[in-house]
Formats: structure tokens, C-alpha cells, sequence
């Protein structure tokens, strides 16, 4: 015995209602990974960069962070302390840095 035709088509709509529900969550894990990698890149670029002003100051600082795909936002020097913060793609990172001990 098959169930009623209307039935059959309640479930197709089931289906896709599950479907669509499947392909939106593989969206959003995979903008969730971009965002959280776009984060450790623009940490990793900051501590670069704060590490280069030690040395070589807001120019180096600069280079650096573009070379990492970055751009310096922001940058602070007191007395032999650096802190940057720099941007990639949207996510900002703020690192530290100091010439000595």
C-alpha cells in the first residue's frame, strides 16, 4: 500500500527543506574557517611587525606588514615599547614589543 499522493509530496518538500538547511551550515563553517585563519594571519603579521619596530621603527614596522598582506593601522612607541595594530581582510591584531628583557 503507498501512502497518499499528497504525503509523497510533503516529504519532497521535507527533503529539500534539509537539503537547503545542509548547504546553508557548509556556508557558514567555511566563512567561520576564513575568518578565524584571516585572524591567526593578522596576529602573525603584528607580532612581525612589532618585532621589526624594535630595530627599525614605524618604516619597518610598515614594510613588514605589508609584506605580510597587511596594513598598519596604528602605532605607539614609549619608552622602548612598541605596540601596533595592524588589519588584514577585515580582522585587526594588536601586538607588543619591547628591545630588550
Amino acid at each position: 500500500m503507498h501512502p497518499p499522493h499528497s504525503e509523497r509530496g510533503q516529504a519532497m518538500v521535507l527533503l529539500l527543506a534539509v537539503v537547503a538547511m545542509a548547504a546553508l551550515a557548509v556556508v557558514a563553517v567555511g566563512q567561520f574557517g576564513r575568518r578565524l585563519v584571516d585572524r591567526g594571519r593578522a596576529q602573525i603579521a603584528a607580532d612581525a611587525a612589532a618585532l621589526a619596530a624594535t630595530t627599525g621603527g614605524r618604516p619597518a614596522a610598515a614594510n613588514l606588514a605589508s609584506g605580510n598582506g597587511a596594513v598598519l593601522v596604528s602605532y605607539l612607541e614609549v619608552n622602548g615599547s612598541v605596540t601596533v595594530v595592524v588589519e588584514i581582510d577585515g580582522q585587526r591584531a594588536t601586538a607588543r614589543a619591547t628591545d630588550g628583557p
